[in-house]
């Protein structure tokens, strides 16, 4: 081989070699280009992302929004935000004031052992009865229920004050009252199944529109406000003339029937 031959060979490698470094060089630029295009995009996502779920997360949950609806008020009620409910004789000299939570277990003992008890004194006219439902258990439980159960009462006691009791009491029955930490109350179908089983709210398409659009949710609220501000520590709680009465601990409600006559006998009579 010539060395013009060799030379001439050289200088082609060295051609070739570099025409590929160009290649090789821009296929790095473009692979390069592309990594930052999707750091940025990534970047880009993971921020909408966060954006997304700090706004999701700051957006408010169902009952926080339930503050700002326009309060309507239940028949059968009375007071500024309708959430004095007063069932029986107007001349009656006395009110036991009742405070319950729908999803308490003691309220439904409570209920099932003495409600019938209760409920006959005011259809006696021994005394009025004023409800003041209570919604702390969703709170330190987690859930709805308690709320979604008291905006059905509300609906209840729109269509009259025997469908109110006869649904609560129904609701706090052994057959329908769940688990303290079952929280299936805050099912609509659920409430509307218990519901037909009270005569006056049986089929009431009234009743169940106002469940499933949650017609009386802000004045559940209102309730619960009611029953806030009241002082009262836990449920079920009764009082009278401003004085709780007790069973034989002398601290928590009369779980009996033989303790609630006693401690309603001493209360009357005050």
């Amino acid at each position: 081989m010539s060395k013009r031959n060799s030379q001439a060979a050289k200088t082609a490698a060295r051609e070739r070699l570099r025409i590929e470094r160009e290649r090789e060089a821009k296929r790095a630029k473009i692979k390069r280009q592309l990594i930052v295009a999707g750091s940025i995009v990534g970047v880009l996502a993971i921020a909408g992302g966060i954006s997304y779920a700090v706004v999701q997360g700051n957006k408010p949950g169902y009952w926080e929004a339930a503050k700002d609806d326009k309060l309507v008020k239940p028949a059968n009620t009375s007071g500024k935000n309708g959430t004095t409910v007063t069932i029986g004789e107007d001349s009656a000299k006395k009110t036991l004031v009742m405070y319950e939570d729908p999803r308490c277990p003691v309220c439904a003992s409570f209920e099932q052992t003495v409600g019938t008890t209760v409920d006959k004194g005011v259809e006696d006219g021994k005394y009025r009865m004023q409800y003041v439902g209570a919604t702390f258990l969703d709170n330190g439980l987690g859930g709805e229920g308690s709320k979604n159960a008291l905006s059905a009462l509300g609906a209840a006691l729109n269509v009259s004050d025997d469908a109110f009791l006869q649904y609560k009491a129904a609701m706090y029955s052994a057959k329908w009252h769940p688990e303290e930490s079952d929280d299936k109350l805050k099912d609509d179908a659920y409430l509307i199944k218990i519901a037909d089983t009270v005569d006056a709210l049986k089929g009431n398409k009234e009743f169940q529109n106002a469940v499933k659009n949650g017609t009386y949710d802000k004045w559940a609220l209102e309730m619960s406000a009611t029953f806030d501000d009241s002082g009262v520590q836990g449920t079920p709680t009764l009082k009278m003339d401003g004085k709780t009465l007790t069973g034989a601990d002398g601290k928590n409600a009369p779980m009996t029937v033989a303790d609630f006559n006693k401690a309603m006998e001493t209360a009357l009579k005050g």
